[in-house]
């Protein structure tokens, strides 16, 4: 038995929601603001504090408000009683059973009779009724004038009187007009449902007088001394304190003989009414709040808690907060734990480096099995999610578990997707061989996102490059762009969230997961241009032949200017525009080299709006470059003139005859550069700040990548 999914309408961001969960951790992963902690609050407040009515105006998806504003206003009929769809908020979970579970504590919600139905769907619904809409609307026209007609600042103070309770029912799976409601039926779901948080605010602090861990002990022992799991331990524990307190009492009568002796004189009716004695009565929870100490040995010396660091304090307080909530969770063995078990931790990374964020995640399924068992043998359902910001965290983590949250930049929509579907877009049932190299391409992708690029989940935006060169000379460009802006209202480039990747000329291998998060993507590439030619032998006449009787052709790179040049030999190009002719890449405008992938297709199409930009060299002063080193050194001859000692990765022959106009740019940059990173880094290195503090004044941006980061840069 598991919660197979998640359903939320009208909460905060999450208009209309689903979530997948798996068996054992989801880890829901996304940028700031995709509604990662509003699935914890929903459930929090519809669920955990469903009898409280925690449920608040800012929770309500902003449609919602403005619709119930616009009815408030007049601006919009609620229409006939008949046609009403109450408005409000609905949480609905999906348990999914099987002929091996126990069916004894769900059986009362189990709405169908169809053997192949295997769903319990329970509603958690906080919505206004029509008559209650009726009289909200009313009371609002009879006191608008208390709230300067601004009918949010009413409904703020006035929605729990109209609003709720919430109800909870029990709905068939395909028709949610045939339901049983709980309240009605006296059902809890305290057996159903158990359902437990670790919040990312959390107190953990190393200032000198912080105690977290300390007094988590005491908590700890609460949930110990509650279970029968640890019943010896804690029985000695309390016989001790039994003989303790003996020894104590004969002590006390000492130290408050004088005390004691002087009520006595008082006397009274009765001597017996003034004679007292002082005992011991330890009581053995109260005695460890504020008497223990977490303590970490450090060499042969134990010191205080807060002189460790924070991220240690941290991971050993979530240990903590997790096994009393497991504690809880797994029960009393005089009780049945809860069909469904939930563990939600928000943000483990907090105050944690890289490292810690490792270990956390490598151990922490481990940790949550270990506490799935009891004493008495039985072994809890438990289901986790974690939430987090970590490309560490998700460095570590199963691909599979992975919950990828995306806010559409259209209606702002927050819609989950799991990575592990991407794998059936990497399929091709008709064409094995097709197939087996899609096959090969999702692997890749997997570890590639996992090892080593796992912040694109968390980016706004994404550059993809093809090598050292781009890499590290790209921030600079994007340095000079900031600088150059001429729009101080666009957000510059170095402040927004965007990843650069190196792909090498493997950009299309990436397609189907820019495809997939639909992330706003530049893909910096080449134009690649070449020409056929025949290959003759020595006596210059006649062709060589392959082993099939074909004449022996050759690729010879060309500038894109030269009049034999006909295609690219880019397979990105190739891929994404389907096309192979050099004229078609030199004529394509920029508008048009924006793409789109309609769904269902196999191929991107030409979008003026598309969400992925492909930019390679553009005519420019004239030239027209064939690669990066090409079209930069067309337009920055000037940098060159430091000569060999400020460039020694550069071939000093070719750099005299470039710079004596001996060789021209093209066979420069083929024949003078022998290592590509080393060249990015002299750049750098012989790059000039002006008085006014402009940076990299000295050298130009080639066009197609200006274009390119300016397009990126616009929202």
């Amino acid at each position: 038995m598991k919660l197979a999914r998640i359903e939320i309408s009208n909460f905060r961001l999450l208009k209309n929601f689903v979530l997948d969960l798996e068996d054992e951790l989801s880890l829901l992963i996304g940028k700031n603001n995709t509604g990662k902690t509003s699935v914890l609050a929903c459930l929090d407040k519809l669920v955990v504090q469903s009898e409280r009515n925690a449920v608040s105006y800012e929770d309500f998806n902003i449609e919602l408000r403005s619709s119930l504003e616009k009815i408030l206003l007049g601006d919009q009929e609620i229409g006939a009683q008949e046609q009403y769809v109450p408005l409000g908020i609905q949480l609905k979970l999906f348990i999914k059973y099987s002929e091996s579970d126990d069916l004894s504590m769900i059986s009362p919600l189990i709405m169908s009779l169809d053997p192949d139905d295997d769903n319990v769907v329970l509603s958690f619904e906080y919505k206004i009724p029509f008559d209650k809409l009726i009289e909200l609307k009313l009371k609002y026209i009879e006191e608008s004038n208390k709230f300067d007609n601004r009918p949010h600042l009413f409904l703020k103070e006035k929605l729990s009187d109209y609003f709720g309770p919430i109800i909870k029912k029990s709905l068939l799976h395909d028709d949610e007009n045939q339901f049983l409601d709980l309240h009605k039926e006296r059902i809890n779901l305290k057996d159903i449902l158990g359902i437990q948080f670790i919040n990312a605010k959390r107190s953990v602090t190393n200032k000198q007088n912080d105690k977290t861990l300390s007094n988590q002990t005491s908590s700890l022992y609460r949930q110990v001394d509650e279970s029968d799991e640890q019943e010896e331990a804690s029985d000695e524990f309390k016989k001790e304190l039994r003989k303790t307190d003996d020894r104590l009492s004969g002590i006390y009568q000492s130290m408050f003989k004088g005390i004691i002796e002087k009520v006595n004189k008082f006397g009274g009716i009765n001597p017996d009414e003034t004679d007292i004695k002082i005992t011991s009565t330890l009581q053995h929870r109260e005695l460890l709040e504020g008497n223990t100490t977490v303590m970490y040995a450090h060499q042969s010396h134990d010191l205080p808690e807060h002189y460790n660091g924070l991220g240690y304090m941290n991971l050993i307080s979530m240990i903590f907060e997790i096994e009393m909530l497991m504690s809880r969770l797994r029960r009393s063995i005089k009780e049945k734990p809860a069909a469904i078990n939930l563990l939600f931790i928000e943000e483990p990374e907090a105050h944690t480096h890289p490292q810690m964020q490792y270990v956390f995640i490598k151990n922490i399924k481990e940790l949550l099995r270990q506490n799935r068992l009891r004493e008495d043998g039985v072994v809890i359902h438990l289901q986790s999610v974690i939430t987090t910001h970590s490309s560490h965290i998700v460095s570590e983590s199963s691909f599979e578990d992975i919950k990828y949250l995306k806010k559409s930049a259209q209606d702002h929509q927050v819609q989950a997707k799991n990575l592990k579907d991407l794998e059936h877009a990497y399929a091709s049932s008709e064409d094995p061989e097709k197939d087996e190299e899609l096959k090969k391409a999702y692997r890749f992708l997997k570890q590639y996102l996992t090892l080593n690029r796992a912040e694109l989940f968390f980016a706004d935006k994404a550059i993809f490059i093809e090598g050292d060169t781009e890499r590290i000379i790209l921030p600079s460009m994007m340095k000079k762009i900031d600088q150059d802006a001429q729009n101080p209202d666009e957000k510059p480039l170095l402040s927004q969230n965007i990843s650069i990747v190196e792909v090498g000329a493997h950009s299309q291998t990436f397609e189907k997961f820019i495809d997939f998060v639909g992330l706003k993507s530049l893909i910096i590439t080449d134009i690649d241009s070449y020409y056929e030619k025949i290959v003759y032998e020595d006596d210059g006449v006649t062709p060589q032949k392959y082993k099939n009787g074909k004449d022996k052709i050759e690729e010879v790179q060309c500038t894109p200017l030269d009049p034999n040049g006909s295609k690219s030999s880019n397979s990105s190009l190739k891929f994404f525009f389907q096309q192979e002719g050099l004229g078609f890449y030199k004529g394509l405008d920029f508008e048009n080299k924006s793409l789109t992938k309609p769904s269902g297709s196999e191929t991107w199409q030409q979008d003026p709006n598309g969400f992925l930009k492909i930019v390679y060299q553009v005519a420019e002063h004239g030239y027209h470059g064939r690669s990066y080193e090409d079209a930069f050194f067309s337009i920055n001859k000037d940098l060159l003139n430091a000569g060999h000692s400020a460039f020694p990765s550069l071939t000093k022959k070719y750099l005299d005859l470039y710079l004596s106009n001996d060789i021209d740019v093209f066979e420069f940059s083929e024949k003078a550069v022998n290592s590509k990173p080393s060249l990015a880094i002299e750049i750098l290195l012989n790059s000039e700040t002006t008085e006014e503090g402009v940076e990299f004044s000295n050298w130009h941006v080639p066009l197609y990548i200006k274009e390119g980061l300016l397009w990126l840069q616009k929202n």
